[in-house]
């Protein structure tokens, strides 16, 4: 599948009530309820179908794009660590820390 290559099955999988998932399943009921204003028919009644079929399609769409959302993460990250693994000089850590302190100047109030 182009839109989720094979690796990103090792990933776990996101949870079923995400943000993107309920915000394009909201968009999609309301998309066939703009429909049924449009054509002048009653909004909630008309096409129960349609509003089920529409909420539907958007909360797996959306679905899928948390999900590839979270592979393309997943694949930063890991390129990431492994520049970081290749280049370890690049990323030490300074081996005494300095304390507030010793960076901030001493202060003498000016009357």
């Amino acid at each position: 599948m182009a839109f989720l290559p094979d690796e990103s099955r090792a990933l776990p999988p996101p949870p079923l009530l995400n943000k993107g998932s309920v915000w394009l399943g909201f968009v999609g009921w309301m998309s066939a309820l703009m429909d049924n204003a449009f054509n002048r028919r009653p909004i909630l009644r008309a096409g129960i179908h349609r509003q089920i079929l529409l909420a539907s399609l958007g909360y797996f769409v959306g679905y899928q794009l948390v999900k590839r959302a979270e592979y393309m993460h997943a694949k930063v990250d890991r390129e990431l660590f492994e520049y970081i693994r290749h280049h370890p000089l690049d990323f030490q850590s300074p081996t005494e820390k300095k304390r507030i302190g010793q960076l901030l100047e001493d202060f003498y109030p000016i009357r």
